[in-house]
């Protein structure tokens, strides 16, 4: 695979995630070089991680996984986003106290936002592609894609408090409806 199509595929992977570590920023304002950094290693991880399975896993198992794989993703991100738009809700104007973003919750992301680099990684087995840079590519991308989000989204945070918390958990909810409308349209293409 050439080197400029595995760039666009890893940027493609990593938009999601990215989108996800800009709402991050937006919620969670302080510290954002340690952020930008957890979020970068973890989201980079697993969108390593799960091409990597999918290689080596192979094709049955791309057909237990993809009849439920936007499900998982749609769920995950709407419950996350709606628990941010609950909190957003309930917040009172003004200062707020610190908040902190728990690594189960950063967990949850990464792994909602990395599960169709599994079905990539089965594509990417059957052409025989080198595995070894694709994940590397992937992961590295995704990583520089994530701190940057963060950074993007701690700018917007300061600006907006309350609402870009709002909205941050809306497009949460949104981007794993996306991810269902894409699944369900492909399906009828």
């Amino acid at each position: 695979m050439q080197f400029w199509l595995l760039l666009l595929l890893a940027l493609g992977l990593a938009s999601d995630a990215a989108t996800v570590s800009l709402v991050n920023g937006i919620c969670h304002p302080r510290r954002p070089v340690q952020l930008g950094l957890a979020c970068g290693l973890v989201f980079g991880f697993f969108q390593a991680l799960m091409p990597l399975i999918g290689y080596f896993v192979g094709i049955s198992f791309f057909y237990v996984i993809s009849g439920i794989d936007h499900w998982i993703a749609f769920a995950l991100l709407a419950v996350i986003g709606g628990r941010m738009t609950m909190e957003a809700l309930r917040e009172k104007e003004g200062p707020q106290p610190l908040r902190k973003l728990s690594l189960r919750v950063l967990l949850l992301q990464a792994f909602a936002t990395s599960v169709d680099a599994l079905a990539v990684g089965i594509g990417l087995g059957v052409i025989a592609a080198n595995i070894t840079a694709a994940v590397c590519l992937i992961g590295a991308v995704t990583f520089v894609c994530c701190f940057v989000g963060v950074q993007l989204g701690r700018l917007a945070g300061n600006r907006f408090s309350r609402r870009a918390q709002l909205l941050g958990g809306i497009l949460l909810v949104v981007i794993g409806l996306h991810i269902l409308v894409e699944h369900f349209g492909a399906r009828n293409f």
